[in-house]
């Protein structure tokens, strides 16, 4: 994970672009030319300059005269584009952005290992509950706005030369906004951990009766909680503990591969599992459903279990927090090029999302396990290939969330303990009492879908979709009908809306069962 710059303490810098503060004053002199102006405009005749200006204007070859209103448009036009290209923050002293940081392709690397997670693993789920087309739809829809909402904050940070999105909320809405932002993240964060040890809780059990043939059903090493709540005592609040998280980066990374591992299998594990499904839980027993009308997919479909769908697709392209600390690490830094690391990133996302979840939904189809993992574990326990994936995966998950606690902690230690100096009691009760609430968590949520859910539809679609929408709304000085206001407009009441109606119908859904 790149280091963010900047921090949380921060001051604030108004409107600036590129290297300098930028504020619009009026003025009796011309309007200045850029070099990209000037270039477009090499080979033209050239006047004399107008008294005062110090400079020579090269003039169009259509003509010695040039309005003073053409002249203002075409300056304007100039100044947009030098704002596409200029670097949205100034490079440190003495360095040159063109020969450090990260190559393009290594930021999109970065940005699609923030993007993927546990979030694949219920994707699957959410088609089933949706059908393929509606499903495809929503994921478009989804992954479209999360770029849209990054382009916003790359505006904002063009205005505000901020690296964090806490500061981001300072500046829109002072201390409060901060503040709000920081509990968001915690909540976020707690949420993303606790699908993480929910996936130990449900996959290790397995892993370990796949590697032990003989185990009986009721043994202590088989017992999910109790696996959990050792993996987090000896190996999670040890690894959290640790002051600095450069090595942990390299797992993070190593869980990506993970991921994308995952997906193959997925997808070449299609054509190992019968349909209709056996009606015994492993396939050696070839005892099959006389069922055929549980192998047809579905390309539209809508249930109370549909109310999933968007907050898990939420919870799977959130990436915000990481946009702003990548961009400091990208080579020849600048919001258009930031712009293509974001499309690109979450392209290539949303292609092995959807892949994963196609070929998980055909092979399941409305059996499908809201953790798809579990499906295969069930039908295909002694599959080699599946007891890679599942080792592979919890190896990811156990050295990923320690990673997690470090953006938690620090954030409940801006929000609750500013004021108190730096210290390791500090340090340790707070990643104590964070692996606590994780692991409670964890323990006694019985379905991970609940975590999307919940965690979805509130702290996910308000860091995706809301919070960048306001600040774009509090922060820029265009007029409210322009194009990027009322775009900024429209993400707000889709979060709030999705977020909101995702919330009332799982609540529903609880209560009816």
């Amino acid at each position: 994970m790149a280091p963010q710059r900047g921090g949380h303490g921060a001051k604030p810098r108004p409107f600036a672009h590129g290297h300098a503060h930028c504020v619009t004053t009026p003025s009796l002199a011309p309007p200045r030319r850029s070099l990209s102006g000037a270039r477009r405009a090499r080979g033209a005749m050239a006047a004399p300059p107008p008294w005062g200006s110090g400079r020579v204007r090269p003039l169009p070859a259509r003509g010695w005269y040039l309005s003073a209103r053409e002249r203002r448009e075409e300056d304007d036009e100039d100044e947009e584009e030098d704002r596409e290209t200029a670097p949205l923050l100034p490079p440190p002293p003495g360095s040159s952005s063109s020969s450090r940081g990260s190559s393009f392709a290594f930021s999109v690397f970065n940005l699609m290992n923030a993007i993927m997670g546990s979030g694949i693993l219920g994707l699957s789920y959410a088609m089933a509950n949706t059908g393929i087309m509606g499903f495809s739809i929503l994921l478009l829809i989804v992954a479209s706005l999360a770029s849209y909402s990054v382009f916003l904050l790359l505006s904002m940070c063009t205005q505000t030369a901020v690296t964090s999105y806490e500061d981001l909320g300072l500046f829109a809405f002072g201390s409060t906004g901060r503040v709000l932002v920081a509990t968001t993240i915690i909540i976020q964060n707690i949420g993303a951990m606790s699908s993480y040890l929910l996936i130990v809780k449900s996959e290790l059990p397995g892993a370990v009766a796949g590697f032990l043939s003989g185990a009986e059903s009721g043994s202590w090493y088989l017992d999910g909680r109790l696996l959990l709540l050792l993996t987090s005592v000896c190996i999670v609040f040890p690894l959290a503990l640790l002051p600095k998280i450069g090595f942990l980066g390299y797992t993070s990374s190593l869980s990506f591969f993970f991921t994308v591992y995952f997906t193959l299998v997925v997808m070449i594990k299609k054509w190992s599992i019968p349909c209709p499904l056996p009606l015994s839980s492993a396939i050696e027993n070839l005892q099959v459903s006389n069922s055929t009308g549980d192998c047809k997919a579905k390309l539209f479909h809508l249930s109370k279990e549909s109310a999933y769908a968007i907050p898990t697709m939420a919870f799977s392209f959130l990436c915000h927090t990481s946009v702003l600390p990548i961009y400091c690490e990208l080579q020849s830094p600048s919001k258009r090029r930031m712009q293509n690391v974001t499309v690109t990133g979450i392209g290539l996302s949303f292609l092995i999302y959807f892949m994963s979840a196609l070929f998980g939904y055909l092979t399941f189809y409305d059996k499908v396990d809201s953790e798809l993992l579990q499906g295969y574990s069930r039908y295909l326990p002694h599959d080699t290939i599946i007891m890679t994936v599942r080792a592979a995966i919890l190896f990811a998950v156990l050295l990923t969330v320690p990673l997690i606690h470090f953006p938690a902690r620090k954030a409940v230690l801006m929000v609750f303990f500013s004021h108190l100096p730096e210290s390791w009691i500090c340090h340790i009760l707070v990643t104590l009492t964070l692996n606590a609430v994780v692991v409670l968590f964890a323990m006694y949520v019985p379905d991970i879908k609940n975590v999307f859910g919940v965690v979805g539809s509130t702290t996910s679609t308000c860091l995706l979709f809301v919070y960048p929408g306001l600040f774009y709304l509090k922060l820029n000085r265009e007029d409210f009908i322009s194009p990027q206001k009322l775009g900024a407009c429209a993400l707000v009441i889709f979060g709030v809306c999705v977020g909101l109606l995702s919330l009332v119908l799982i609540i529903v859904n609880w209560v009816d069962q």
